[in-house]
């Protein structure tokens, strides 16, 4: 039908074949009576038969084709309107024929009607426009009202209508119309103003019919208000339609400029016009797409990443057009390394480099301007830097535009709006000029300057495909041309063009938009890539382009194309270049991995953008995961192949053994990379050594082997980097100083327990331990002259929250180590006295001490019965209530160890029972000197010196050797004193009498002793020093007593044993399909396998370990019987829970759903924590969000779902949307912090792609650095030690018993509790 339509010009009547004016007098004679008759409905048809019929619509059908100047063809259009009413209601005015057959005498009537809209050179009167608008009536009511139409009718019907609109379309976009605007006038409307007008209309014209055509939830597009009256108010859609696009193509083609005219010389500024038409079109692609531009109020920008603003003082407004779209509230929160392009009116948006712009004149429209130099240290331009003074070009009036230079700008860019439409139907309107302009040959062009309109068209394409939804498909004639553009303007050369900086800036998502053949591209892309990340200064680009933009939009690349080798590994990519071009070398994308890695670390040690630098440190990390992760996939296939290929004959090689140690090596250099930059050049940039420690700690979690040197050379180079910023002078100490401290003593904590060896290194252990020491004391002991012991060394820490840091670590180490282990005991006294419920009753039974106000000990001494009583073994349970750990201790004094009875001391056990049953002395003396009869000399003394020496015995030198004779005279003198001394008391003993004495009588066992005063004592606690007042001048009583009997002590021990050890959050995932938007819809998703991803369920599988809810605490057990046949809605919180846990954090996975309320009552504990801590302003809600489309990102209802009104309250949502793409790779976007200085949160930054192995540990890291950041990088949100430590403390000043004298301490302890 289509073809049908294009070539078919109607029915031919047989008049034609007569002479001009033969027919037109018959045509004339015989419509005139036949007009005539329609003006009596009343009257009957001249026309009976069906012969008459037949020729008088061949007179009709010429008729159509005569001029307008007479009324012949209105009256023939009216004949036919009036008998195509036969299928509406059939009157008597109609001919006989056309009632008995209606369907077959309208489908001749509509083929004869098509000639009147066939090309004819009156067709813009007014009267041709009637009489077209009558037919299409008739038409309109015949398809609406038409009764008995058959199906060949209503095929013919629109056979009509889609040939009259190919002619119409035909006719608008042919030479007839626009080609009499622009090829004479071309001088004229390409001169300053008119050009200048027709941006102005075009813009307008644009603005309204968006609103038209979209409706008012479609971002708006802004123009002056003096420019929006230029449109009339009363146009309807269909006018503006029409009106709009008669402008766009008022001017043509604009690359049809370059091409030089045949009749005479090409007019001067062609390449200053192609420019400006082409950032106009470019600005309303970016309108059409709905893309919202960041932009401050009237003469005031925000600077990009630093949070300064600059006001450009305009005195006149400029005289092109200011062109902004305005932002809905979800995207104003996007993250700030987005890109765009300028916008030019009376608020001209500000590049990351100030434009420096005087006060007292406007400058001209488009205009190049020189960048400023920026200070990185404070933000703001050098003043007086001969950079700051631009180099304005005013209009030439000879030439009609002036020398226009062109400026790459870069501000962030939001998400485009999910209404808008197609990249076919975008390209269908603009791509007929935007690809011409992209492939314009850069050595036929007269000169330079085409390169910046080439440029800007080809930003202006690439924005448009990476704008592609999520189920579109491109028609492979534009992917064709557009990867064409692409090759052609990604050519390497010794200096960097503006198209390729373009492209860089507007492909940042290319290939994470699901594009198909788009890896076709990356052997191009990686070349440009080593060309701007790995130079660290492109002087060529510096006029035109920020450089760390460019570098950031090229990081955003580099971090798209990382899992790219790891995810196809031996698929072979294939070039679209001739085989003669040297620059791009063809192979597997496995083969690119080498080279994709060292520009990643090369990038890193060039790059000096913070942000750009976070970025990176991000992708290292997931580079180093996925490694590690397929490698430990390819050892277990392989462990597979070996046990199989075992009962075989033949031997099997896995081919990826010489990638076995990637990993591991990977990890070595990117370990000693970050170390080396922390103490050099990252040291003063917090946000970018934020940023490397939790990259660290992560790096630590990986599991890659490697040597145990490795591992020591990270403490000692953490420890370092925590003693260089702790030695800082004191007036550059600050909060994010001492934050970043925290952040480090946090990284030593993750290392030390998740690599335990570490401590058996004993220098690695004194280097913690002197660490430690300095965050607790702020000083080390080994740097001063003499040691001093702990009470008396002088505690004066760099900062509170550095000290507990320390605190921290050094009880990591001790847990790690194994001298103080942690034990999962939540025992309280209940439990142990086999209570329920901790009543007053229980307390009255135990003594309550405190230890340095940070320790409560809770002390039972048990009564002893007559077997304890006997064996003289008293005892007593401790609750032992710290910051770090809750522990109940069971202990039991006895004199001597459990042993057999049949060894030697058992005999004091005997005769302890014979002096109790009242045995004689003898007896109880006789079983004493028992005790040590059965221990035998294995070797009799006289036989010693016939044993033979060895090598050891020599080691002890002879107390001979090596005296002088001083020496051994004096000793000769003592042995003859000796030797003297034993003959006198040999005659003393035999000159006296020997005489028996009875040994004295054993004394009794105690049967009553103070198990808690021995347990103290035993602890050197009961000393008059730990005794002194509490409350004193110096330091409080290291030990206090606590009066239980006070009210509120219950209560209050509840609360401490209801704080966490550890830090704790909770995160919600959801899971939302394509085009949902309420609350419910999304909620009702995980109840069915059936409605979510299998993707989805195996992430849940790799977040955590699924946990019975609270009620059967503890109870562990596997995913798949837990799951059942649920889409997550299993881990509600109210059966189950994902539960990740380490010596560190413990955070618990909820997938809500409607069906259960129990995820509401987390919401309301968040909320209810929340507002005891009003002043915490780091406390957010993590929320992990599955999309099937990128485009309902947006619409996502946090509101709704959180049950808050708005963002405006103490918390903020922390989101992680996790998009899967094609190629099976996922395509994360974040959202949350976006005011904060350190809202980049690692790894999982914005725009970043990693592979399913991965995904569930870099979500799991996220949330970590998360849960920290808040806790390392403010005061109002303290660790949970911290908050038990507080507790401790006010327990132990409100409830502490008040002994003036230690005498009044000591009673207590003799009294019964």
């Amino acid at each position: 039908m289509d073809q049908s339509a294009r070539s078919g010009r109607g029915h031919v009547s047989a008049l034609a074949c007569f002479p001009n004016h033969v027919a037109r007098e018959v045509a004339v004679a015989v419509v005139t009576p036949l007009g005539a008759c329609l003006g009596n409905p009343a009257s009957r048809s001249l026309l009976r038969t069906e012969a008459q019929v037949k020729w008088t619509m061949e007179v009709l059908c010429f008729s159509l084709n005569l001029p307008l100047d007479c009324d012949t063809v209105r009256v023939c259009v009216d004949i036919y309107t009036h008998w195509m009413s036969v299928l509406v209601s059939p009157r008597d005015s109609i001919p006989p024929p056309l009632i008995k057959e209606p369907n077959v005498y309208v489908q001749k009537i509509l083929r004869h009607l098509r000639t009147l809209f066939m090309p004819r050179p009156d067709r813009s009167s007014l009267v041709y426009a009637s009489v077209c608008q009558r037919v299409l009536t008739a038409v309109q009511l015949l398809a609406k009202e038409g009764a008995g139409m058959s199906g060949e009718t209503w095929e013919m019907l629109l056979h009509f209508l889609i040939c009259i609109n190919q002619s119409v379309l035909d006719t608008l976009t042919s030479a007839p119309i626009c080609q009499p605007l622009s090829l004479p006038s071309m001088e004229v409307l390409f001169q300053p103003a008119a050009l200048d007008q027709w941006t102005r209309v075009v813009t307008a014209l644009t603005s309204r019919l968006l609103r038209l055509s979209f409706g008012p939830a479609f971002p708006r597009l802004k123009v002056p208000d003096e420019d929006a009256t230029l449109i009339p108010d009363d146009m309807d859609h269909q006018v503006t339609l029409q009106t709009w696009f008669r402008f766009l193509h008022l001017i043509s083609n604009p690359a049809d400029l370059k091409r030089p005219p045949v009749d005479g010389p090409a007019p001067p500024g062609q390449e200053d016009v192609f420019l400006t038409a082409m950032s106009t079109i470019s600005r309303l692609v970016d309108a059409f797409l709905g893309v919202s531009v960041v932009c401050g109020e009237p003469g005031e920008q925000t600077l990009i990443n630093t949070g300064l603003s600059t006001r450009i003082h305009f005195r006149d407004r400029l005289p092109s057009l200011g062109v902004a779209v305005t932002r809905s509230p979800f995207r104003d929160r996007l993250p700030s390394y987005g890109v765009s392009r300028p916008r030019s009116g009376s608020a001209p948006p500000t590049p990351v480099n100030i434009l420096s712009m005087p006060s007292k004149s406007p400058p001209p429209p488009h205009t190049r301007q020189k960048t400023s130099n920026i200070s990185k240290a404070t933000g703001k331009p050098h003043i007086g830097s001969s950079q700051t003074s631009p180099s304005f070009h005013p209009w030439k009036s000879s030439s009609g535009l002036s020398a226009f230079s062109w400026v790459l700008y870069s501000y962030p860019r939001g998400l485009p709006s999910p209404m808008r439409g197609s990249v076919d139907s975008l390209l269908h309107l603009f791509g007929f000029c935007l690809f011409d302009a992209a492939l314009i040959d850069k050595e036929s062009a007269p000169t330079e300057r085409w390169e910046d309109g080439r440029a800007e068209a080809c930003g202006t394409l690439c924005r448009i495909f990476c704008c592609k939804k999520t189920s579109e498909d491109v028609l492979p004639v534009y992917l064709s041309r557009f990867y064409a553009v692409l090759l052609q303007g990604l050519r390497v050369c010794e200096s960097m063009s503006p198209v390729v900086s373009s492209i860089l800036l507007h492909s940042s998502s290319l290939f994470c938009c699901d594009l198909a053949g788009v890896n076709l591209l990356l052997p191009s892309f990686i070349s440009v890539l080593e060309k701007v990340l790995l130079e660290r200064e492109m002087l060529s680009l510096q006029a035109f382009v920020s450089l760390a933009d460019l570098r950031r939009a090229s990081i955003l690349v580099l971090m798209s194309l990382l899992p790219l080798p790891q995810q196809f590994g031996p698929v072979q990519l294939a070039s679209l270049r001739d085989a003669s071009d040297d620059e791009v070398t063809t192979g597997s994308f496995q083969s690119l991995k080498l080279r994709l890695i060292g520009l990643l670390m090369g990038s890193l040690q060039t790059e000096t953008d913070s942000t750009n630098t976070q970025m990176l440190l991000a992708a290292v990390l997931t580079l180093v995961q996925d490694c590690a992760q397929k490698e430990l996939e390819g050892q277990t296939h392989q462990e597979r192949k070996t046990h199989y290929a075992g009962h075989g004959r033949t031997k099997r090689i896995d081919r990826s053994t010489d990638q076995s140690a990637m990993a591991a090596a990977l990890w070595i250099d990117i370990v000693h990379l970050l170390t080396q930059h922390l103490t050099a050049q990252w040291r003063n940039d917090s946000g970018v050594c934020l940023v490397a420690m939790e990259i660290l700690a992560g790096l630590a979690r990986v599991n890659v082997a490697v040597v145990e040197q490795e591992k020591k050379r990270v403490v000692s180079s953490i420890c370092r980097y925590i003693e260089f910023q702790c030695g800082r002078p004191p007036p550059l100490h600050s909060r994010e100083l001492h934050s970043i401290i925290v952040v480090a003593f946090h990284c030593l904590s993750t290392w030390i327990t998740n690599h335990h060896d570490i401590l058996e290194d004993q220098e690695c252990l004194l280097e913690l331990f002197e660490i430690v020491e300095l965050g607790v004391s702020g000083s080390k002991s080994r740097q001063e002259e003499e040691v001093r012991c702990r009470e008396e060394k002088e505690l004066n820490p760099v900062s509170l929250r550095v000290k507990e840091a320390a605190e921290a670590t050094l009880n990591c180490i001790m847990q790690v180590s194994g001298a103080c282990p942690s034990f999962r005991s939540f025992s309280d006294e209940d439990a142990l006295i086999g209570c329920s419920g901790l009543s007053e009753k229980t307390l009255k039974k135990f003594r309550y001490f405190a230890l340095d106000a940070s320790v409560i000990l809770g002390i039972l001494e048990q009564d002893q019965g007559p077997e304890q009583a006997s064996a003289s073994c008293p005892s007593l349970m401790v609750l032992i209530r710290g910051q770090f750990s809750h522990h109940s201790w069971i202990l039991q004094h006895r004199l001597h160890p459990r042993e057999e009875k049949t060894s030697p001391k058992f005999s004091m056990q005997k005769a302890v029972s014979l002096q109790e049953r009242g045995g004689g002395e003898d007896q109880v003396y006789a079983a004493i000197s028992h005790c040590g009869s059965g221990v035998k000399n294995p070797l009799p003394l006289e036989n010693v010196n016939t044993v033979p020496l060895v090598e050891a015995d020599m080691s002890i030198p002879d107390m001979w050797e090596g005296l002088t004779e001083e020496e051994k005279q004096r000793l000769n003198h003592l042995r003859a004193t000796l030797e003297q001394q034993q003959l006198v008391e040999a005659d003393l003993c035999r000159s006296v009498a020997i005489t028996t004495c009875a040994p004295p009588p054993c004394p009794r066992p105690a049967t009553h002793v103070q198990t808690a005063r021995l347990f103290l004592s035993h602890l050197g606690l009961v000393t008059p020093e730990t005794l002194k007042e509490f409350g004193s001048r110096d330091v409080p009583a290291q030990l206090v007593s606590l009066d239980s009997s006070m009210p509120g002590f219950c209560e209050d021990l509840r609360r401490l044993d209801q704080l966490p050890f550890k830090t704790q959050d909770s995160a919600f995932i959801f899971y939302v399909r394509a085009g949902q938007k309420t609350a419910n819809e999304i909620l009702r998703n995980v109840e069915s396998c059936a409605n979510v991803s299998c993707h989805f369920l195996d992430f849940l599988s790799s977040l955590g370990r699924p946990v019975a809810a609270a009620r059967r605490r503890h109870e562990v057990v596997e995913f798949i019987p837990a799951l059942g046949q649920s889409g997550g809605h299993a881990f509600d919180g109210d059966r189950f829970v994902l539960k990740y846990e380490d010596a560190l954090t413990d955070i618990t996975f909820i997938v809500p759903s409607s069906s259960s309320p129990a995820w509401s009552k987390h919401w309301k504990e968040v909320d209810s924590e929340l507002q005891r801590l009003a002043e915490d302003r780091h406390k957010s809600k993590l929320m992990i969000v599955w999309v099937e489309r990128l485009e309902d990102i947006e619409a996502f209802p946090v509101c709704e779902l959180t049950k808050s009104q708005s963002f405006s309250c103490a918390w903020e949502a922390q989101m992680v949307f996790v998009h899967g793409l094609r190629s099976g790779l996922f395509r994360i976007i974040t959202r949350g912090n976006s005011g904060s200085k350190w809202s980049l949160l690692p790894p999982l930054v914005d725009g970043i792609v990693v592979s399913r192995r991965t995904l569930g540990p870099l979500v799991m890291e996220t949330m970590l650095n998360s849960c920290r950041r808040r806790q390392s990088c403010g005061d109002s949100a303290p660790p949970a030690h911290v908050n038990r430590k507080l507790l401790i403390g006010d327990t132990v000043g409100r409830y502490r018993s008040r002994h003036s004298e230690p005498a009044d301490f000591y009673s207590a302890l003799f009294q019964q509790p």
